[in-house]
């Protein structure tokens, strides 16, 4: 049977936290799915747990390592790999609610046809099941992913499910030697210009926060990861939908650009004069990182 939807996790010594995500997909009802993990260089025994898997065949899986360059590089793996029309990434510390793949399915029906469309959204709820941040407007039929929260104001992380072709001719994230972290909104902004997303109130992610994860480390990232960011800063002040939202993300460049000392971005935006303009308060936000990461970084 031709699957439709590509289930992509990146992973990194997480085989602690694998087996509830695979419980999860195996008790789907919906099956009509592949489950891709993508080992970024992993040193536990993922591999081996993954075989035990494969082995008893209950979902379809597919296996792929690469040297450890952090979850983007993940990511540019999947989409060089994934063969099915649509695709979305579920982090190896969360599960998916038990008809999540069903939901997704049946909402694709409605615009696989429709150009119009390069995606779905649902929303992301906690191991106690509630919601996570806000649901979408009932009257909201279609939306773009930069007006979530910059228009609309929502709260809270979502699950998209995004239509791979689109997702295939926007560039790969870039690889930064000794640098782990490019923000994975540049993707999504870039297909924005595409087509619309539609939204869906219902719940298909499960999430959980590690300790260990990005999301709770952001200072420290931030500071690790100096290309990554500025990288990411550039599509936000390209696309960003005000004078405040572009400005904001103009300051963190400058501040990026201070912890990496490669200026040649600050002149890759198509609002230069925007960016030159926020370095007084760019200095001061690296100055306050600084302060805070001393200790970490």
């Amino acid at each position: 049977m031709m699957r439709k939807l590509t289930v992509f996790t990146p992973t990194f010594n997480r085989i602690h936290l694998l087996p509830r995500l695979y419980q999860s997909l195996q008790e789907q009802t919906d099956k009509n799915f592949i489950w891709m993990i993508i080992d970024d260089g992993s040193t536990d025994a993922t591999e081996d747990l993954v075989k035990i898997w494969q082995q008893v065949n209950a979902i379809e899986i597919v296996y792929l390592y690469k040297k450890n360059e952090g979850m983007h590089s993940a990511h540019n793996v999947a989409y060089e790999n994934i063969t099915t029309p649509w695709n979305t990434c579920i982090d190896s510390d969360d599960m998916m609610s038990g008809n999540a793949i069903e939901s997704i399915l049946n909402h694709l029906e409605d615009i696989e046809n429709d150009d119009d469309f390069y995606a779905v959204v649902g929303l992301d709820a906690d191991q106690k099941g509630n919601l996570i941040g806000t649901p979408f407007p009932q009257y909201l039929k279609k939306i773009r992913f930069n007006e979530i929260y910059l228009k609309y104001r929502l709260t809270g992380d979502k699950k998209i499910v995004y239509k791979t072709e689109i997702m295939k001719k926007v560039p790969p994230y870039p690889i930064y030697e000794g640098e782990r972290l490019v923000p994975l909104d540049y993707k999504s902004l870039l297909a924005d210009q595409f087509a619309y997303i539609k939204p869906v109130n219902e719940i298909w992610c499960i999430v959980e926060y590690q300790e260990d994860g990005s999301t709770r480390n952001m200072l420290k990232q931030y500071r690790r990861n100096p290309r990554g960011f500025a990288f990411s800063r550039i599509s936000r002040i390209d696309y960003g939908l005000t004078f405040k939202e572009r400005f904001k993300n103009a300051v963190h460049l400058v501040s990026s650009n201070l912890f990496s000392k490669d200026f040649d971005s600050l002149f890759k935006t198509k609002h230069t004069l925007l960016v030159l303009s926020a370095i007084p308060l760019g200095i001061l936000l690296n100055f306050y990182i600084r302060l805070k990461t001393e200790k970490n970084c």
